[in-house]
């Protein structure tokens, strides 16, 4: 009786481990959208503009950017960053992140270094300089 039992415990096993395929290494899809490719091909003046808009948009305030550029990619958001300075205050580095919908999240870098995310640490910058008005 213990017999068959175990025979078709074997084979119902032997039957399961045929049926599982190998794990496969799944790359991961970049999505990009017209905006975040759009960002790249600006000089310097019009990032600071767009990146500008963005801090504000977002409810912060930004007096001149005085240093920007690309910093990475992170989970299909391209990170830029924009160095801030203010007439009566300390100067300010803002993380922005792109989304491919034409979206912007907004952080302060400060806060971006200590949430695992990457550093604010611009690895590619816009032709032209940013005091061309």
């Amino acid at each position: 009786m213990l017999r068959p039992i175990l025979l078709s415990l074997l084979v119902a096993s032997a039957l399961t481990a045929c049926n599982e395929q190998p794990q496969q290494k799944q790359t991961p899809i970049k999505v990009t959208g017209p905006e975040q490719q759009a960002l790249h091909k600006l000089d310097a003046i019009n990032l600071a503009i767009a990146l500008k808009r963005a801090i504000y948009g977002a409810g912060y305030t930004c007096k001149t950017i005085t240093d920007a550029g690309f910093v990475a990619t992170y989970q299909n958001l391209d990170m830029w960053t924009a160095h801030c300075t203010y007439e009566r205050f300390p100067a300010r580095d803002w993380a922005i992140f792109a989304g491919a919908d034409g979206s912007a999240q907004v952080r302060d870098c400060k806060d971006v270094a200590a949430s695992g995310l990457p550093a604010c640490k611009i690895t590619q910058r816009p032709k032209g300089n940013f005091n061309e008005l």
